[in-house]
C-alpha cells in the first residue's frame, strides 16, 4: 500500500527542491542562502548541486512545475515572495496535480489497483484565503519596489506620508487591506519604507479604497500622492507621459472637510463624468482645508498596477 502523500514526499518534493536549488544558485545565491530560502540543510543543497538526488523525469518535464520553479525562484530572489508564500504556491500545485493529474498518475503507477477504482479525492481548496492574502502582500511589495526604485517618487509623497495598499476580493474592513505600517516618507529625496506590508495597518488609504469599492469601482489597489492640479490632469488625461494607463480614467473630488469613508463613497457614487460603476482605474482627490492636507488617491485593480500608473508620471 502506498499513499499519494508518499509520492509527494519521495518523488515530487526532492525533484522540486533540487530544481529550486539549481534555479537559486543560477540567480547568484550562495549555498547557505539557498539552504535558508528552502528551509533545508547545506548538506542537502550540496547533494542537489552534485546531482546526488534523483529527479523524476516526468515531474521535471511538466511545464507547470517548471513555471512554478521559475516563478518561486524569481520571487524569493527579488523579495516578492516570502517562504510562506512560496510554500503556499507549491502546495497549491501539489493539490492540483493530485486531482486526476500528474501525481495521481504517478500514484496509480505505484498502486495499479487504483486505476480500477472509480473514486475522487477531496483536497485543499487552491483558492484558499491564505493564498489570496499572500498574493495581496506580494502585489503590495511589487508596488513598493516599483515606486521606491523610481527616481523622483519621493517628490510626490505628501507631508502626511504615502502608502501602497491592496485589499482582498471580499474586503469589508481595514483588516482586509494590506499596506505599509507607518507610511512612506521623504527622507532627503528618497522614499523610506518603515516596514514590511501587513494587513490592518492603514486606516487612511484603506478607508478611501473600501469606499470606492462600495460605490461600485472595480478596484483593489491604491497609492496616495501629494496633490497638484497638474498631477490630477496628467492622471485623468490620455497624455504621452502616462501613455495608455490614463486613458478615460475618471476623477472624483470629495469634501476635504470630511475625508471620511462615507464622504468618499458619496463623492464617488455621485460622479457622473464618466460613471465609475465597474471602472478598473479611478483618481479620487481632495483639495484640502484647514488642517487637512490635499491628497490624490490613484486606485487600480492591484497595488502593483496603481504603482505603475504613478511611476508613469515621473
Amino acid at each position: 500500500m502506498r499513499f499519494i502523500e508518499e509520492v509527494v514526499v519521495d518523488e515530487f518534493l526532492p525533484t522540486v527542491r533540487s530544481m529550486l536549488a539549481e534555479d537559486l544558485r543560477d540567480r547568484g545565491f550562495t549555498q547557505s542562502e539557498v539552504a535558508d530560502a528552502l528551509g533545508i540543510s547545506q548538506s542537502a543543497v550540496s547533494k542537489y548541486a552534485a546531482g546526488d538526488v534523483a529527479r523524476h523525469e516526468d515531474i521535471v518535464a511538466d511545464e507547470r512545475v517548471r513555471d512554478l520553479v521559475e516563478r518561486v525562484g524569481e520571487g524569493l530572489a527579488n523579495g516578492d515572495l516570502t517562504p510562506v508564500a512560496a510554500l503556499v504556491e507549491i502546495e497549491v500545485l501539489i493539490r492540483q496535480l493530485e486531482e486526476g493529474d500528474l501525481l495521481a498518475d504517478l500514484h496509480e503507477a505505484a498502486m495499479p489497483a487504483l486505476a480500477d477504482a472509480d473514486v475522487e479525492f477531496s483536497v485543499h481548496d487552491p483558492d484558499s484565503g491564505l493564498r489570496e492574502r499572500e498574493r495581496v502582500l506580494t502585489s503590495v511589495r511589487r508596488g513598493l519596489r516599483t515606486l521606491t526604485n523610481a527616481s523622483g517618487f519621493a517628490g510626490l509623497i505628501p507631508n502626511v506620508g504615502a502608502n501602497v495598499a491592496e485589499c482582498t476580493a471580499d474586503a469589508a474592513t481595514v483588516d482586509d487591506v494590506a499596506a505599509v505600517p507607518g507610511r512612506l516618507v521623504d527622507v532627503k529625496g528618497r522614499a523610506m519604507v518603515p516596514g514590511e506590508p501587513e494587513f490592518g495597518v492603514s486606516e487612511h488609504v484603506a478607508t478611501v479604497l473600501l469606499a470606492a469599492r462600495e460605490a461600485g469601482a472595480d478596484v483593489r489597489g491604491a497609492v496616495n500622492l501629494r496633490y497638484d492640479p497638474e498631477t490630477v490632469e496628467a492622471l485623468a488625461a490620455d497624455r504621452p507621459t502616462v501613455e495608455a494607463l490614463a486613458a478615460d480614467r475618471p476623477t472624483v473630488e470629495f469634501d476635504a472637510e470630511r475625508p471620511t469613508r462615507e464622504a468618499v463613497a458619496a463623492a464617488v457614487a455621485a460622479a457622473d463624468r464618466p460613471a465609475v460603476e465597474g471602472t478598473e482605474t479611478l483618481v479620487v482627490y481632495q483639495t484640502g482645508a484647514v488642517g487637512v492636507e490635499p491628497i490624490i488617491y490613484v486606485l487600480a485593480q492591484t497595488a502593483a498596477e496603481a504603482a505603475r500608473i504613478v511611476r508613469g508620471l515621473l
